[in-house]
């Protein structure tokens, strides 16, 4: 049964409700559609970052374990151009660029719980046609669906008229407990990845990860390098596998084109409170964004974004645990 998590400043109330396979427990807020909390049973520490606390989700922490959209990423002047029109979007970003939907995107709305079940719960949102400069009236839901060690999510949108969409979940992990994940080892099965410009939006040229900082075909520690990068992601593959110093191992599985890795550099070093009395600090977390990619509304040559009605858009992401022996003996 949900349960009242606290009250946003609009007077909206925000639910919260667990779900669970037995083997792993998540926590699931109304407000951004968001994983809140996630244990594994024989694992001491929480999964991913997050708060205790709604005004954490207000403030510094509003895109920790949301549901982003409904562009994730960033686009370019917020603006594009479409079948002839060009539309003017919010621009959050430094007043340069569209990112993760605007300001008021989803991740930052109340969702209305559709249905929960003891292993499952659905989100759904309603956006009006020009909602944060986006055409077309967009529906949206979230599923969340807890089975052996694996979280199952599932984002669905349609729209009343042609729209780019790519909606992510952003949860940053972290599968140990020494709050930084440079000496985590990390596996992504990408041939290349897209460079950025200073504002970080890609440069229009799909790179080689061969010899560069970017290449984790073979697995190896994510060190301190600042990633905030896209990797274009081989069909037909585990996406990525993150492995914990304690050998806790994460498998992601999904349909999208993208896997937008992100290291969480920008969290101040006094660190933000979380949970069990943690702080996460610069490095605390790694998000694994599964994605369109960024700015593809304005890149003729990276896949196409562009749901038309009548179409459904769906992007199904796995994220699997797993542990090991050294795991299971520490």
């Amino acid at each position: 049964m949900p349960r009242l998590f606290g009250t946003r400043p609009d007077g909206e109330t925000v639910e919260q409700v667990t779900i669970s396979s037995g083997a792993l427990t998540a926590s699931l807020l109304t407000h951004g559609a968001t994983l809140q909390d996630l244990r594994l049973q024989g694992v001491a520490h929480p999964l991913v970052l997050g708060s205790p606390r709604l005004e954490d989700y207000l403030g510094p922490m509003a895109y920790f374990g949301a549901t982003v959209g409904r562009y994730a990423n960033r686009i370019a002047e917020g603006r594009f151009t479409l079948d002839g029109t060009t539309y003017q979007l919010d621009r959050n970003e430094a007043g340069r660029t569209c990112l993760h939907g605007g300001r008021a995107g989803i991740a930052l709305r109340n969702w209305t719980l559709e249905t929960s079940t003891p292993d499952s719960a659905t989100f759904a949102l309603l956006l009006d046609d020009g909602d944060m400069g986006f055409p077309g009236r967009c529906a949206v839901t979230v599923s969340y669906r807890a089975t052996g060690t694996a979280l199952e999510i599932t984002m669905e949108a349609t729209l009343s008229a042609p729209c780019p969409i790519s909606l992510a979940h952003h949860s940053y992990f972290s599968l140990d407990s020494t709050g930084d994940v440079t000496g985590q080892i990390l596996q992504i099965a990408a041939q290349h990845y897209l460079p950025v410009d200073d504002r970080l939006i890609p440069l229009g040229k799909i790179a080689p990860v061969e010899a560069t900082p970017f290449d984790f075909r073979t697995p190896r520690e994510i060190g301190h390098h600042g990633y905030d990068h896209t990797f274009c992601l081989d069909p037909d593959r585990t996406a990525a596998r993150l492995t914990g110093r304690d050998g806790l191992v994460l498998e992601v599985e999904t349909n999208a084109p993208g896997l937008q890795v992100y290291n969480a550099a920008h969290l101040p070093t006094e660190g933000l409170p979380g949970l069990d009395g943690l702080r996460y600090g610069p490095r605390a977390g790694l998000a694994l964004e599964t994605q369109e990619w960024p700015d593809a509304p304005n890149q003729l040559t990276f896949p196409d974004p562009v749901v038309r009605p009548g179409e459904v858009y769906r992007n199904r992401t796995v994220y699997r645990f797993a542990q090991t022996a050294q795991a299971q003996g520490s």
